[in-house]
């Protein structure tokens, strides 16, 4: 078989043939091996007789002959084959031996090289004998075959035999039609036709089927109609199909053609050769039955036949087959039959077909009812006496277990008895008044006892017991139902008003966790309200509130109904975006996990079409496809829903599919599952609909996200979520939204965290299933319950493996989306810490490879200090951190101070806020389990890793940082290196600039300190400047307002003033209440922060007033409103529309306490953008002005005919437009600066700018608005002027040619003037009276002086 350097197939025939010669045959002439090479014949061989069978017949003798022929070449095999194929047997022998012929010649086995072996395998119909089937000898694939039985598969073949063999004799059950008249005497075994037909056709059988090997008879059986068709018996050993059809031809060639034999009918059924076995014996009602059929020929194509319903089995949610080939030895098919009836009782046949061969078993199932005998009704009395309910099964047999169950408005459980021996089961309970409902007539619970077999069957007995009680409650008699989504209440009331504890529960006794109820107490009554607000499916069901006083208990109930409807984030729609070709289409659709009667349509635009439902597994989808020339133009982008309307007619739609209808001409990447899109066209996938392999844990998630690149889509991101984690993330979804969260988590933590061990490779591979990971332990961070030490075990162990360092590049690739799951990892560890509560001691201890975290429990007397060590071996880290007992006394008893270190998080965590600076060390996060309302300073010690130098700083993670996604800052927090140590002792410091920008400069810098100078020398300065306003403007109001103009004028400037006082006041009071990091009293700070942003906000809308007045005085001359109404309007509008605005803002924000910044009181910024409250009013109100300031001073300049208003009020409206044009570009200008300071990483000019502008604003207000008017320049002289200052103030008049400080001659009035490129006189004339005002004016005054 194997010649140097030559790798040889070969191949074994069998040849069957006869001869009349009676004397001994020497094999040893005609038996030889044959070594067939691809250019010449090689050299001889060792001839080897393989084997020599004679027939029984002394006349002529039957001979089968093994010849091995062996080819260089692979290819030979087949043209070999094809040839022996196309033979026609019986062949006659050559001239030297006419009475030899040969009758069949068959390829047994084949020899194949293998590696460095050579497996031979047995064709169809043959196998090796049951002696050469050792495990030494089979072949690798199928070494599981049992020794001593056949196999398919040797390495090697055998060198002195024997080989390949036919199975064993069989009787094949056969049929052939004639395709002529039948006849009625072929009904009639005795009459002439019968015996004509069977002569003939016997003969010409033996004929053709002589040439099967192991042929014993042939006989015909009988006739039936269709045409004439012909039953016969063939006994032979087990032939190949391939002979087979010879057969049949040569039975065809030898039959008289009269008989006109329609060759394509043979068909053959064989003898019972099928094991048939039926799983159990016993069969019940609700079983799961499997029947079995193994046969050794080797065929995978078997049907299954009921003979009741006279139809063929197909799989379907009842039935399941599964046929297979096993080890090429046995072909078996199992029916299993689920949930099985008695209709499904009666006679099945197997049936195994191997071309015209057909194997047929049969086999009838008995199907029995399970029946239990119990009694059906009994009454209990609430006396806490023991009670035993009993149920039998008729039929004693070996169940699985017997479950009890309970159905009804109180839950009083029990405990359960089974005797096998008799098939029956005791449950016995006691009830008593603390379970028992309200009301003398009592409450039924039915209990049912089920007896469930060992193949699933299930037969119960239900026993309603009757419980009596009394109570004193009343609840809410509206009957409540509401669909998945929706919230609804229930109101227990009691008529008493004394309770030592009221709680909820279900009437599985489930308690209802304490956050969804409140209760209240009044003088006559008490009440409690168990609130939903967004309900699930788990809601369903029976509500029961209690009231415990001392030992008696008081309870009541509700039933709930919560109808299915999907909840929004549960629709899976698909696409989520697409571009649809003007003239094309799409396939829409929407999925949801449940099977429910839902109505489902499509909105498009104001159109809606009807969806078909499509199952998919548990999965059900409801598809449109939708034709973008349904839309009445294009191109057009278009959104789509789906709407969802359940049996309640409630509804529910889904989230938009965005389609973009274009033309279709830069359209290049087409794909049926992905989409159409022009190059560089991002589109977003859902995973699960794009064909990814699923495992059995339920469909991927997650998001696939492709860009167009040439012609083709391209993978831009792959963030699917694996099945496990996806189912994993599914449930923890449904669990925060449980009644019974707080029951729920321990054992979610705890298979979260074996679960995660499982798929950890998946985890460490694919960033969307970590970033599930990390989602799911932030979701159930959230849960309100506290955190035993088991459960922090799980929760650290899950931690352990996802910061596992082949863990470490799949986090890179979260971080390039610019996500905040490193920073979502740390709180949520955080938060799990806050809840810790160890009852078991005052320390506790885990450690783990990459995380390690110590407690300690603060009890009662003088505290211990705090201290923990962390150390790492595996990364070179250690650390400790430290408390002192001064600032432990200032906890609460059993408050609990957990530290958790993480080796490895520091890879991972972002940079800091400028993106230079890394954390270098461990990550160390400590956490008290109650809130602290003082500055709490704490110390720590870490490895000095910094062996390149460079400067090292103590850092802390700011979560609020870079838009809350979380940065490392310095704030407060110091630095000292001592050799391979580096300590730290960390406080929180905050800035001035933090009233308009969201970002803190660096608390160590020169920045941070200029701008604390100037924030402190400001306010002074502003706050002394606005009061001098005040008073200024008292002394002179009288002078100052004798017109309407001049007094509207003068009341926006002192209420300008006032606003900006008060607001600047509120500002040190809100700096007094936060010390350091902390906020000392968070309401102080919400008021503050209310204050100060009314009062500024009045500060523009009087600016806005003050300017909107000055355009009314010069556009509307001819309407002249009075005093009165002006002031209405002006209070209305500089007080109602910022006390608007901060109520607005304070009601939608506060009550989600998202109002202020977690670090100071002033308006959030990271969470809801409160501060654009502030920012938007005040920059429109600038450019308002603005605009105002440019139309009056054109209107001015150059006045129509008729326009001019009196000379008097001219000089007050040039004093307005002067102070607008003044003050507006100043507190833009400052309020311009602000707004860049929103933007992270501006630049430190801006910091500056807006701090040095703010803080001067009084001062600016007191020069510009107050002080730079003439009139009360005049006002001041007359009221303070001494006699020198008199007479010289008389000269200069007369003369006309004096120079007050504040004229245009003088140099600070040029100044500004020459900003307009204006020049001016001043003049003083004699006063003057005029009818609409008694105000003195100057006669003349260059613009905006």
């Amino acid at each position: 078989m194997k010649s140097p350097r030559r790798t040889t197939l070969c191949f074994m025939i069998i040849v069957l043939y006869s001869s009349q010669v009676t004397l001994s045959l020497n094999l040893e002439s005609i038996v030889h091996p044959l070594i067939l090479r691809e250019h010449e014949l090689s050299g001889e061989e060792p001839l080897r007789q393989k084997r020599a069978v004679a027939t029984s017949s002394p006349e002529a003798h039957e001979y089968t002959v093994d010849i091995e022929v062996s080819f260089e070449n692979a290819s030979f095999l087949d043209p070999v084959k094809a040839y022996l194929n196309s033979l026609s047997f019986p062949v006659q022998g050559n001239g030297t031996d006419q009475a030899t012929n040969i009758l069949s010649i068959a390829v047994t086995a084949v020899c194949r090289p293998t590696g460095n072996e050579v497996w031979c395998s047995c064709e169809t119909g043959y196998r090796w004998p049951q002696e050469q089937c050792l495990h030494n000898l089979t072949c690798q694939e199928h070494d599981n075959t049992p020794a001593g039985h056949h196999c398919s598969c040797l390495k090697g073949l055998p060198p002195k035999g024997p080989f390949c063999q036919l199975q064993g004799a069989v009787t094949l059950r056969m049929s052939v039609r004639l395709n002529v008249g039948f006849q009625e005497d072929l009904r009639n075994s005795s009459s002439a036709l019968y015996r004509s037909y069977k002569t003939d056709l016997e003969t010409a059988f033996w004929k053709g089927y002589s040439i099967l090997p192991g042929f014993k008879l042939v006989t015909v059986t009988g006739f039936r109609p269709g045409s004439v068709v012909v039953s016969y018996e063939v006994r032979t050993t087990t032939p190949s199909p391939e002979l087979m059809r010879k057969a049949n031809e040569q039975v065809t060639q030898s039959l008289n053609q009269t008989y006109k034999m329609d060759s394509s009918s043979f068909q053959a059924v064989t003898s019972n050769e099928t094991k048939f076995s039926i799983i159990p014996e016993i069969i019940f009602e609700g079983d799961t039955v499997t029947l079995v059929c193994e046969n050794e020929v080797l065929s995978s194509n078997v049907s299954w036949h009921h003979i009741a319903r006279r139809s063929d089995i197909q799989n379907s949610s009842r039935f399941s087959i599964y046929t297979a080939v096993l080890n090429n030895m046995t072909s078996v098919s199992r029916l299993m039959i689920y949930n099985i009836t008695q209709g499904d009782a009666g006679e099945y046949i197997c049936k195994l077909t191997l071309d015209i061969f057909e194997y047929e078993s049969r086999k009838t199932i008995n199907v029995t009812p399970i029946r239990i005998l119990a009694n059906e009704e009994m009454k209990v009395m609430c006396d806490n006496n023991p009670i035993s309910l009993n149920c039998c099964s008729e039929i004693n047999v070996n169940w699985s277990k017997v479950e009890w169950k309970q159905e009804g408005k109180i839950n009083i459980p029990g405990y359960s008895e089974d005797d096998s021996d008799s098939g029956c089961s005791r449950y016995t309970l006691k009830a008593d008044g603390t379970q028992c409902l309200s009301g003398s007539a009592g409450a039924t619970v039915v209990y049912s006892c089920e007896f469930v077999s060992a193949h699933g069957a299930r037969g119960s007995k239900d026993i309603e017991v009757t419980f009596t009680s009394v109570a004193n409650l009343t609840i809410t008699q509206d009957p409540i139902s509401v669909s998945e989504g929706q919230n609804f209440s229930i109101k227990c009331i009691s008529d008493v008003s004394n309770y030592d504890e009221v709680y909820w529960n279900t009437s599985a006794g489930i308690k209802i966790y304490q956050r969804f109820y409140t209760t209240r107490r009044y003088p006559d009554r008490a009440e409690s309200v168990l609130t939903v607000r967004t309900s699930t499916r788990e809601w369903n069901g029976t509500y029961h509130c209690i009231f415990r006083y001392k030992n008696s208990y008081s309870v009541a109930t509700k039933d709930v109904t919560v109808h299915p409807l999907p909840l929004e984030p549960n629709i899976l729609v698909d696409p989520l975006a697409a571009a649809i070709p003007c003239k094309g289409s799409h396939n829409l659709k929407c999925c949801v996990e449940e099977d429910e009667d839902y109505q489902v349509t499509f909105h498009v635009d104001s159109l809606s079409f009807p969806a078909a439902k499509e199952v998919n597994g548990k999965q059900v989808c409801y598809k449109f496809n939708f034709m973008a020339n349904s839309v009445s133009w294009c191109p057009k982008n278009v959104e789509v829903f789906c709407h969802f309307t359940n049996a309640a007619n409630n509804s529910v739609r889904s989230p938009s599919m965005k389609l973009n209808l274009v033309t279709g001409e830069n359209i290049t990447c087409q794909d049926p599952l992905i989409g159409a899109g022009e190059p560089g066209k991002v589109i977003q996938k859902l995973c699960q609909f794009l064909n990814l392999p699923s495992s059995p844990g339920g469909p991927v998630g997650g998001v696939l996200t492709y860009v167009c690149v040439g012609s083709q889509w391209k993978v831009k991101r792959n963030d699917c979520i694996s099945a496990p984690v996806n189912s994993l993330l599914q449930l923890a979804k449904a669990l925060i939204k449980s009644p019974s969260q707080d029951k729920k988590l321990p054992t979610y933590l705890k298979d979260l965290s074996i679960s995660t061990d499982k798929v950890a490779d998946e985890v460490s591979s694919s960033p969307g299933s970590l970033g599930a990971i990390i989602n799911i332990l932030d979701l159930l961070s959230t849960v309100p319950t506290q955190v035993n030490s088991e459960m922090m075990m799980h929760v650290l162990s899950t931690v352990n493996i996802i910061l596992d360092k082949p863990t470490l590049s799949t986090w890179k690739v979260l971080q390039q989306q610019q996500t905040n799951h490193s920073s979502q990892l740390l709180d949520s560890v955080e938060k799990f810490s806050r809840a810790l509560r160890s009852e078991e001691s005052t320390v506790l201890s885990i450690s783990q490879t990459n995380v390690q975290m110590r407690s300690m429990v603060l009890k009662s007397g003088p505290p211990k200090p705090y201290k923990q060590i962390f150390v790492f071996p595996d990364s070179d880290l250690w650390g400790n951190v430290a408390i002192d007992k001064c600032q432990l006394e200032n906890l609460q008893p059993e408050a609990s101070i957990v530290t958790v270190a993480f080796p490895t998080l520091k890879t991972i965590l972002a940079q800091d806020v400028q993106g230079n600076n890394f954390a270098n060390s461990l990550v160390m996060t400590t956490t008290v389990s109650h809130k602290i309302t003082t500055p709490f300073k704490i110390s720590m010690t870490f490895k000095n890793n910094n062996s390149l130098g460079g400067k090292l700083q103590c850092v802390f993670w700011n979560f609020s940082l870079a838009n809350h996604t979380g940065g490392w800052d310095n704030s407060g927090c110091y630095a000292k290196v001592d050799g391979d140590s580096v300590f730290c002792s960390c406080d929180h410091l905050t800035s001035f600039s933090i009233l308009m920008s969201p970002d803190l400069p660096d608390p160590d810098s020169l920045l941070k300190i200029l701008l604390d100078i100037i924030s402190y020398i400001g306010l002074c300065f502003s706050i002394l400047s606005l009061a001098a306003c005040l008073v200024v403007e008292a002394v002179v109001w009288k002078s100052v307002t004798k017109n309407r103009t001049s007094y509207m004028r003068h009341i926006c400037i002192v209420n300008i003033a006032a606003s900006l006082l008060v607001a600047d006041i509120w500002f040190i009071v809100a700096s007094t209440i936060r010390d350091h990091y902390y906020l000392l009293n968070e309401t102080a700070c919400v008021a503050a922060t209310f204050f100060i942003h009314f009062f500024y906000l009045s500060v523009f809308f009087w600016m806005l007033t003050l300017g909107l007045m000055l355009f009314y005085r010069l556009v509307f001359i001819l309407h002249d409103a009075s005093k009165s109404t002006q002031k209405a309007i002006a209070f209305s509008l500089g007080y109602g529309c910022p006390l608007v605005i901060s109520v607005i803002t304070v009601g939608a924000t506060q009550p989600q306490e998202v109002y202020i910044r977690k670090n100071a009181c002033w308006l959030n910024w990271d969470d809801t953008k409160a501060l654009l409250a502030f920012v938007i009013p005040a920059l429109i109100i600038v450019v308002v002005n603005v605009t105002i300031t440019v139309v009056v001073i054109t209107k001015i300049l150059r006045p129509s005919i008729g326009d001019k208003p009196n000379k008097q009020e001219k000089s007050s409206l040039f004093q307005i437009s002067k102070s607008i044009g003044v003050l507006t570009p100043l507190l833009g200008l400052t309020w311009g600066f602000g707004l860049a300071t929103v933007f992270q990483g501006s630049n430190a000019v801006f910091h500056i700018a807006f701090t040095l502008l703010n803080a001067f604003q009084g001062l600016f207000i007191l020069l510009f608005g107050c002080l730079w008017d003439q009139k009360v320049q005049e006002a001041l002289l007359k009221k303070f002027s001494l006699s020198r200052w008199s007479s010289q103030h008389s000269k200069s008049t007369s003369l006309g040619s004096s120079t007050p400080v504040f004229s245009m001659s003088s140099p600070i009035s040029r100044r500004f003037n020459n900003l307009f490129g204006k020049t001016g006189t001043y003049n003083v004339s004699t006063p003057e009276t005029t009818s609409s005002s008694m105000e003195n004016t100057s006669s003349a005054y260059s613009l905006l002086n």
